[in-house]
């Protein structure tokens, strides 16, 4: 019986630490930057411990040495934005402070031993309040928040160390030697060694987003009307993935991210495709009209649990309809995430939103034609409020367009319209014949030319309009 009990806790135990063991696999499977990460940190207290471990540099810093390790595990984030956020404000206001502290000691020691204390005490009270209500001012609260905390700290002990050390310069010369160095190895390795851009995270954040909403859009029709879908004629063994129905659901809670991501992007320099001053501000501008068009999305989720059969003549008139404005605006959305993602000026959707117009012109013309009195009104009131907020999703999609219009022209995306490489367009909106013997020869000649022409189209429209 014993012996069965110890075998029963032996197998338990090993369970949870296999169960641990997966865990800790998918962590760094889900993103493996999270080992580098790990690593880089592991590097970077291991070189300024140097300070401890060799005699000349300790020579010259003493025991305040622990104080670069220090700011090396306060600073030292995931993303090189955020490490360069924490490592900016606290080596300036480090440097602020400990001026402030020797200026302090010294303007109080003018004053004589016995009313030094109470000079010192009325300074640390000044400007220790003035710090902590400057926290309360959005701008500084959002940027340099972490700055303002190491500021109070600082200052406060640089003054009151100071009143019973001798050598207060010497000392604040090591502390902030320290700091710097701590800070300045954090930052190199961040941006040097395998580095995490906030600003490339928001980006691709954003297009996640987009093509979440699109998904949903896309697949809406076929799962409210109950049409068949040639995934589920192609595999008919499985359940089709459903997933694109709640994926959208996390647009709904990303706005913290995105403000702490665009915020960390603001401090890092140009790298890659994104410029220096980079318009941060015009991704959460979109990420704000994302989350309407999601709030739209939540409400039009709620009426999957109809199912709304085409058994009266009013559903089937109004299936088709509803079907392409959902299909077409989820088409515009995964074109402006696709631009998005490329860094090219975004596509010519009207074509997509101009089909959604005429199938809301259909809805109003079936709802004018049909007869009140012969409808059941609990019947229809489900349907039409299904169409109303499609409706308002169009609409949405329409100011999406606008802003990611805007981000092209503020970052200086792509152009295609203007892209030498196609300048083999008839701007009369015919097209060279190819001839079928030549036709795979041609294949890239046609596509050119096909894309282009669409573009001419939407001037076109635009004329006419």
């Amino acid at each position: 019986m014993e012996s069965a009990h110890k075998s029963s806790s032996y197998f338990n135990m090993k369970a949870l630490i296999l169960n641990f063991i997966m865990r800790i696999k998918k962590l760094g499977k889900d993103d493996p930057r999270r080992i580098v990460h790990s690593f880089k940190v592991a590097l970077a207290i291991t070189l300024v411990s140097m300070v401890y471990y060799l005699r000349p540099l300790y020579k010259g810093i003493g025991d305040n040495g622990v104080w670069a390790i220090l700011t090396v595990v306060v600073v030292f984030e995931f993303s090189a934005g955020a490490t360069l956020c924490k490592g900016m404000n606290r080596g300036f206001a480090t440097l602020l402070a400990g001026a402030l502290g020797v200026g302090a000691n010294y303007l109080a020691s003018l004053f004589g031993t016995k009313v030094e204390p109470i000079v010192l005490g009325c300074l640390v009270f000044l400007l220790v309040a003035s710090a902590t209500f400057s926290r309360f001012i959005p701008h500084i609260k959002k940027r340099y928040d972490y700055g303002v905390l190491i500021f109070i700290l600082t200052f406060s002990l640089v003054v009151v160390s100071g009143y019973r050390v001798d050598k207060i310069l010497e000392l604040a010369h090591q502390r902030l030697s320290t700091i710097l160095i701590g800070g300045a190895t954090c930052i190199v390795i961040s941006i040097c060694v395998c580095p995490v851009w906030a600003g490339e995270d928001l980006h691709n954040l954003i297009v996640s987003n987009l093509e979440k909403l699109a998904s949903f859009l896309e697949g809406f029709g076929g799962e409210i009307f109950e049409l068949p879908l040639e995934e589920d004629i192609v595999v008919s063994s499985n359940e089709p993935d459903k997933s694109f129905l709640t994926a959208y659901k996390s647009v709904l809670n990303s706005k913290a991210t995105e403000e702490s991501l665009a915020n960390f992007a603001w401090w890092e320099p140009g790298h890659g495709k994104f410029r220096f001053s980079h318009p941060w501000k015009q991704y959460l501008k979109i990420g704000v009209l994302m989350r309407q068009c999601g709030y739209h999305i939540e409400a039009l989720n709620a009426y999957l649990d109809e199912k709304f059969q085409a058994s009266s003549e009013f559903s089937k008139r109004v299936q088709e309809p509803c079907t392409k404005m959902s299909s077409e605006a989820g088409k515009a959305l995964k074109e402006l995430a696709q631009s998005v993602k490329s860094f090219t000026s975004p596509p010519n959707c009207s074509m997509h939103l101009q089909t959604c117009k005429k199938a809301v012109d259909e809805v109003n013309t079936t709802l004018k034609a049909s007869m009140v009195g012969e409808l059941d009104v609990l019947e229809i009131i489900p349907i039409i409020t299904v169409a109303s907020i499609l409706i308002e999703i169009v609409k949405c999609v329409e100011t999406i367009f606008v802003a990611i219009e805007e981000l092209s022209e503020q970052a200086h995306f792509k152009d295609l319209l203007n892209d030498g490489e196609k300048s083999q367009v008839h701007h009369g909106g015919a097209v060279a014949s190819v001839d079928d013997d030549d036709e795979e020869e041609d294949k890239d000649f046609v596509k050119v030319i096909i894309h282009k022409i669409t573009s001419d189209s939407r001037k076109i429209e635009d004329n006419r309009g």
